[in-house]
């Protein structure tokens, strides 16, 4: 089973850029990286098929960037221009490893089967 682990993340103010990365212990499909704050339903912020093809929500796109080597069996997360809303547990997760490497990836949480440990981010106004 591939497990995942989570580094970076941390404080930053509003405006500032943070990067967290995952590293897999072993081949994966379609990743993706969720968030949830306590309280709250775990969501989508982006996610990225085999080939790098990549999805982002709205409410990070042109702010946030994934990308993924996997050679290193490493996915990526770029933040720039963080906001106090992106505050929150950032967690990357693999969806099965049969899936096809062009697979538009989903943002349905429960088509991903292996979730990391999680990263918190926190952005201050």
């Amino acid at each position: 089973q591939v497990q995942l682990v989570e580094s970076g993340g941390g404080s930053v103010q509003a405006g500032g850029s943070l990067n967290v990365s995952c590293a897999a212990s072993g081949y994966t499909a379609t990743m993706g990286w969720f968030r949830q704050v306590q309280g709250k339903e775990r969501e989508g912020v982006a996610v990225i098929n085999r080939d790098g093809f990549a999805r982002y929500a709205d409410s990070v796109k042109g702010r946030f960037s994934t990308s993924r080597d996997n050679v290193k069996n490493t996915l990526y997360l770029q933040m720039n221009s963080l906001k106090p809303e992106d505050t929150a547990m950032y967690y990357c997760a693999a969806g099965p490893a049969g899936s096809s490497t062009w697979e538009t990836p989903s943002f349905h949480k429960w088509e991903y089967i292996r979730w990391g440990q999680g990263t918190q981010v926190t952005v201050s106004s």
